[in-house]
């Protein structure tokens, strides 16, 4: 009788890259067996044993934090796949629209079968960075990986243990929360809080509304007569999979929908009716002087801001704090002497104060109206404060609590809203916990860190950082800022002393692992994924081929790790990958889906997705508007908070202020940098990437090439050709990029999209356009988020001699 096999030696020999799963399954001959801790069960598997046709899968896109989570329909034969479409579910009703795919997830097989996909674990051969390995065996790499934690355990505690940000998986099974998991049960690591993303509009909006459910069912968009798209770029971007479709029905219905943003983007150029150019960093300066239009030509709702809110004026202070600066003290000018007209703002961002003016009137005058901010304008120097700004805006006019209004800010949708991640990861044991932005001074400084650097759970840290666990994450460098910084952090030994790095490829970050682990895609195990920010959608990831070569999903990965550090039981409670993607589709029925289907019923019927339609949109705050004594907000005063008390309370009003300010950036066309560096560097989303993923997808970088955009004027002072190399540069480093000239960016203003992946020369010069070469490592004063939009450069041709 044949000796029964494990099925990590079968892999190994038969299964290289795109052997089919047929062949791996005849391979197996029935005589095969699964090792302690490997779960891959032939029988449960989503894809029959048919050795003809072809076969089509519906599964939920890979998305990596894209913005969106989409259905594709994957077409197989031969255990390959052969075609990635979109959702072919028929209809296109309001109530629930398709989840059509962009071209990275129709692109996605160029990134599947990439020649470069991680086979083997490896070990690192050279100097952190230099990318030398040698390829080792996963019983090397999980011994090792595991005697390292039980050291720094024993040498230093398990507060010196730290996992980066990362949102490079998220599908229960695959992702950061595998390994939190595992930590926690393993006696904890050093916490981390807030996000690269949102730092400051999640910290920001709950001081003006007490939380940050203030957004509505997009449906409800539909009812807007007015939009303002403020640094918003659904069409690149995505926030949420069908925010096109809706806006453009929107717009079909007759609002008028305006984009203000220093670029003339896709979104600007698909969905608005208007683009308005300003300046980066001015975004509170100008909605100062829309108030200063409202409130002087009593175009507010002085009625909804009397009943509902706080702090608009001398007559509405807090108990206490009566004397003061209001917000109306504010805009007027009454305690610094510069009332906060179109003109003042029209110095500040260039945007005519005419078109200020008009902005104003339009947005008070046309109910309901919506004020829907972006992202990136508050990943800026004092960032917070363009996102109170917005949601006060929002208050004045009344727009709060009606259909067709927003009240602005983070913008969840109320009722049922997605988890992103519902894997169980326990609760940590140690109690500190750090913003995630500021893990480099966690390294350099730990244990001098206390409030101040936004530490929580303990007075002062008791540890530096002393070993990095990064998962699907390329935060340790690539997506990090300063990077020429960072490198020089972690290439130091005796800081950082192991770092182990899952991944899909070879990144940036990786290079500086001392342990590699190939992980699965999502298309190689089982997972399970619901809506980005908004939508009440389930979605499937079955696996639709085996894995290559040696790669494992996140969560075996892990198991075999609790095997060595004795904790295999109470981590995998004797569950497979496929038995949690049961486990939470009961958790999605517990919490508000009594009808989605079993796991089973997903795959007998190939359903790929669960939606619950969204037939009547539930509007935020609508109780609270009806009846503010009845319904209060969950603020201090349980009213809109123009005026907050918390922030008056920090005594820092230079930096936060009670009420919203413009503040000029640190770094800023105003200051005495701009001499040297004279243009603002945006880094921003295109379709290319989704942060630092699909860099390497080629049918990407063909459709939309990784270039610096600059204005005409700008270039022809600098004598650039269009196509050209040129050279970005300040004092932390510099970049050789090709250029794009073109009228479709304000004068005074570049960008880069970000997420180019590190490649520096001899010289120290990234010949990719690693935008973060650039950006600042000063995070902001009330978030401890991260500012990496706040940047000042220079441009000048490659060949021309630095000045």
């Amino acid at each position: 009788m044949t000796k029964p096999r494990l099925l990590e030696e079968i892999l190994h020999e038969t299964f290289m890259g795109r052997r089919s799963f047929i062949k791996w399954s005849a391979a197996l001959g029935g005589a095969a067996v699964l090792s302690r801790g490997v779960y891959f069960a032939l029988e449960a598997a989503a894809i029959p044993p048919s050795a003809a046709g072809e076969r089509m899968i519906r599964v939920c896109c890979p998305a990596h934090n894209c913005g969106g989570k989409c259905l594709l329909t994957a077409t197989i034969r031969d255990g390959v796949i052969t075609r990635l479409g979109t959702d072919d579910r028929p209809g296109d009703t309001l109530a629930d629209p398709q989840l059509r795919a962009c071209v990275r997830g129709r692109a996605y097989r160029r990134r599947q079968y990439h020649p470069d996909r991680l086979k083997y674990p490896l070990k690192r051969s050279g100097r952190r960075g230099e990318g030398q390995f040698t390829r080792i065996s996963w019983d090397e790499a999980l011994d090792r990986v595991a005697a390292e934690l039980e050291r720094v355990r024993q040498v230093y505690g398990n507060s010196a243990i730290f996992v980066p940000y990362g949102t490079g998986s998220y599908s229960n099974t695959n992702g950061r929360q595998t390994v939190d998991r595992l930590l926690n049960l393993f006696g904890g690591a050093l916490g981390g809080y807030n996000n690269y993303s949102w730092a400051c509009i999640q910290r920001a909006t709950p001081t003006v509304y007490g939380t940050n459910v203030t957004g509505n069912d997009r449906q409800d968009w539909l009812n807007s007569r007015y939009i303002l798209m403020w640094g918003w770029n659904p069409a690149e971007m995505r926030d949420g999979t069908n925010s096109n479709f809706l806006l453009k029905e929107a717009r079909r219905r007759g609002a008028r929908i305006v984009c203000i943003d220093p670029r003339m983007t896709r979104s600007a150029v698909s969905l608005a009716d208007e683009w308005i150019p300003i300046r980066p960093g001015t975004d509170a300066a100008m909605m100062s002087a829309m108030a200063h239009v409202m409130i002087t030509e009593d175009r507010y709702d002085a009625s909804f801001v009397r009943t509902h809110c706080i702090g608009f004026d001398e007559t509405q202070m807090p108990s206490g704090l009566e004397r003061e600066e209001s917000y109306q003290d504010y805009i007027l000018g009454h305690r610094d002497g510069v009332p906060k007209t179109p003109e003042w703002a029209e110095a500040l961002t260039a945007v005519p104060a005419a078109t200020i003016r008009r902005l104003a009137r339009e947005y008070a005058a046309i109910k309901p109206a919506m004020l829907y901010q972006g992202y990136g304008m508050q990943r800026r120097a004092y960032g917070e404060q363009v996102v109170r700004a917005g949601c006060v805006l929002a208050a004045i006019t009344g727009n709060v609590g009606i259909p067709g209004g927003w009240a602005s800010g983070m913008a969840f949708q109320p009722g049922w809203s997605p988890f992103w991640n519902v894997f169980p990861r326990g609760e940590n044991p140690v109690k500190a916990r750090i913003p995630n932005f500021l893990w480099t001074e966690a390294v350099l400084r730990g244990t001098e860190m206390g409030p101040e650097e936004g530490v929580l759970g303990v007075d002062r840290l008791d540890n530096n950082i002393r070993l990095i666990y990064a998962v699907a994450s390329n935060c340790l460098i690539n997506q990090h800022a300063n990077i020429n910084r960072t490198a020089h952090i972690l290439q130091d030994e005796t800081r950082v002393e192991f770092i182990v790095v899952q991944d899909q490829f070879l990144t940036s970050s990786a290079r500086f692992a001392d342990i590699v682990l190939p992980a699965c895609t999502h298309f190689e195990t089982y997972g399970i994924q619901d809506g980005w920010k908004y939508g009440h959608s389930v979605l499937l990831n079955p696996p639709l081929v085996a894995p290559a070569f040696e790669a494992r999903s996140d969560y075996r990965i892990c198991v075999g790790l609790a095997e060595r550090l004795g904790l295999e039981p109470a981590y995998s409670e004797g569950r497979s990958e496929r038995d949690w993607v049961a486990w939470a589709i009961e958790t999605y029925r517990e919490s508000g889906m009594p009808e989605i289907p079993t796991l089973a019923e997903f795959e007998a019927q190939n359903l790929g997705i669960y939606v619950v339609p969204v037939t009547e949109p539930q509007v935020s705050f609508a109780d609270f508007r009806r009846n503010p004594q009845k319904h209060p907000l969950p603020t201090p005063s349980g009213k809109i908070e123009i005026f907050s008390r918390e922030l008056f309370e920090m005594g820092r009003p230079d930096e936060i202020p009670a009420v919203p300010k413009y503040i000029r950036e640190w770094e800023s066309p105003f200051g005495l940098e701009a001499k040297r560096f004279p243009l603002s560097l945006i880094g921003y989303h295109n379709f290319h990437r989704v942060h630092s993923i699909h860099e390497n997808v080629d049918w990407l970088e063909k459709a939309f090439p990784h270039r610096l955009y600059i204005n005409e004027e700008d270039a022809r002072s600098r004598g650039l050709a269009d196509g050209a190399p040129v050279r970005v540069y300040n004092d932390r480093g510099a970049l050789v990029v090709p250029c794009r000239i073109t009228g479709r960016i304000m004068p005074g203003v570049v960008a880069l999209p970000q997420g180019g992946w590190w490649t520096p020369d001899a010289v120290g010069i990234d010949r990719r356009g690693a935008v973060n070469v650039l950006t600042s490592e000063r995070w902001t004063p009330l978030a401890y988020g991260n500012a990496q939009h706040t940047i000042m450069v220079e441009v000048q041709r490659e060949d021309e001699e630095k000045s």
